[in-house]
């Protein structure tokens, strides 16, 4: 499913687009300033940003400059997101590039039904290559999860959680890495929000959640995934 990198300064705001994005399946990126923006557009390259122009740091129409500038950015479809109604501030960001406009306070269904609008022109993508570990499958595209053949439901914390998992086999992962990397950004949240979801995942992918065998925790750190063996054993 599309990435959606969100960038606004007001909190309420990420998290209203946030609910409203996942529920429709999206998978959420964000940040809170200018140079945040940078720094997560030029490392997930998402596939569309939702930009307000009022941002601390660097002005969204700052943030946008250096994007088109950049080769690996430049071809990100940009939504502008501002308090701005005026004519000529929409003309604006419509002459340097942007691909729509909208302005606060603004309808959740119009922004989503103006997002789909601009990643329907996308061309096609090359299916992500699928994730395989063991009798574990992870499909990125397609938003699918198979155990031993098996196609397991997941929200999508669950399989943002996994896919951070699988991508590092062997590996411990802070909990701060894991908030940064699946919930989108790095913020003021408790760390046990973390745990909880790990919980989740562990009930639907251990065949004994009580004694986890693939998601190991690592006391006062995080969490390391274990590559799981040939063999399954099956979940009830």
């Amino acid at each position: 499913m599309a990435r959606i990198l969100v960038v606004d300064d007001e909190p309420h705001v990420v998290e209203l687009v946030r609910f409203n994005l996942e529920k429709e399946g999206f998978r959420v990126l964000a940040a809170d300033d200018g140079p945040a923006a940078l720094e997560v557009a030029r490392r997930e390259v998402p596939d569309l940003i939702v930009l307000d122009l009022m941002l601390p740091g660097l002005s969204g129409l700052e943030v946008f400059r250096l994007l088109k500038e950049e080769k690996k950015t430049r071809a990100i479809p940009v939504i502008m997101l501002t308090a701005r109604a005026s004519e000529a501030d929409r003309v604006l960001g419509l002459e340097l590039g942007a691909d729509d406009y909208i302005v606060k306070p603004f309808s959740p269904r119009e922004l989503i039904a103006r997002i789909r609008a601009r990643l329907r022109r996308l061309p096609a993508k090359n299916e992500a290559p699928v994730l395989r570990s063991g009798y574990l499958e992870l499909y990125p595209d397609r938003y699918e999860v198979f155990l031993a053949g098996k196609r397991k439901a997941l929200t999508p914390k669950e399989f943002s959680l996994l896919e951070t998992f699988l991508r590092n086999p062997g590996k411990v992962l802070r909990r701060e890495f894991l908030l940064e990397n699946v919930w989108g950004y790095e913020y003021a949240a408790d760390t046990r929000t973390v745990d909880v979801h790990v919980r989740y995942l562990r009930q639907k992918i251990e065949a004994d959640p009580a004694h986890p065998v693939l998601i190991e925790t690592v006391r006062r750190v995080g969490y390391r995934f274990r590559p799981p063996l040939t063999e399954h054993r099956s979940l009830s």
